[in-house]
């Protein structure tokens, strides 16, 4: 125990803590808005149970990869489709690839939807579609891939087993202590519901880029970059990624006090009218 306690590893916790908090922001924007789909009865029970499974099969995931952390680096199959499709690929490609571009049909359905449909009041009281173990389980697989960034990320920091759990939990109480809060905002401002699909949107962009050099950095061989036409596929900067949720969310913000502006303006030359 007195080996745990050492300024290298209160560090390390601390920037774990910020990794988390960073990283976890679109996962809990995720769960506040899938969970709007369960019965409205059950989705703050969903919320919550939908992250305390999510963080306990997170700390087994982060035990599972420092285990077998080298089983899953090494690239499982290489493409060698010349000026097509080229590179490695391995468990973390799949990972990314996958939950990419289940993140993005996520996002683009729900903006579908929320463009077709009539009755706005009638849309917030009826989201019953999916049962709230539906929703629940597809709280926790997501969580999952959310958190394989996350997870790769801290182990770039520190393989000390008690220190990464521990900044896992501490996210998850940080989760449950805004999920409702994220929640009852979205349903009282739904214009930023809009904004925070387009925010998954991007967010999916991101884990596909992860996608393309995840082999060639698992085993330090730039020859595994998987290049599409000739190209690398690059990772989003997480400084980019940022720099344009503030656009989205400035925009957002002036675009609605320009249009309160608008309204206060006609109501002012109807009454005089």
């Amino acid at each position: 125990m007195a080996d745990l306690l050492t300024v290298e590893n209160a560090i390390n916790l601390i920037m774990l803590c910020f990794l988390q908090a960073v990283l976890g922001f679109d996962n809990l924007l995720y769960i506040s808005i899938e969970s709007k789909r369960a019965p409205v009865a059950q989705q703050k029970a969903v919320r919550t149970w939908g992250i305390i499974i999510a963080v306990a099969l997170r700390v087994v995931l982060l035990f599972t990869m420092i285990q077998l952390i080298d089983a899953l680096s090494e690239p499982f199959f290489i493409m060698n489709w010349t000026g097509v499709l080229e590179g490695g690929v391995n468990f973390a490609t799949i990972v990314f690839v996958f939950g990419g571009a289940f993140i993005m049909y996520t996002a683009v359905k729900e903006i579908g939807h929320m463009l077709s449909m009539d009755n706005l009041g009638h849309d917030v009281e009826g989201k019953g579609a999916k049962s709230a173990t539906q929703v629940v389980v597809l709280i926790v697989v997501m969580n999952l891939i959310f958190s394989f960034d996350s997870v790769l990320s801290a182990l770039a920091i520190t393989d000390v087993f008690v220190i990464l759990a521990f900044a896992i939990i501490l996210s998850g109480l940080a989760m449950l202590l805004l999920a409702d809060g994220v929640t009852r905002f979205l349903e009282k401002n739904r214009m930023y519901e809009v904004l925070g699909l387009f925010i998954l949107l991007i967010v999916g962009v991101v884990l596909l880029g992860e996608a393309g050099p995840a082999a060639a950095h698992a085993v330090h061989d730039d020859s595994l970059q998987i290049m599409v036409f000739g190209q690398d596929i690059i990772p989003m900067s997480k400084s980019t990624f940022y720099f344009s949720v503030v656009v989205l969310v400035a925009v957002e913000i002036i675009q609605s006090g320009y249009r309160r502006k608008l309204d206060a303006e006609r109501a002012a030359l109807q009454r005089h009218s």
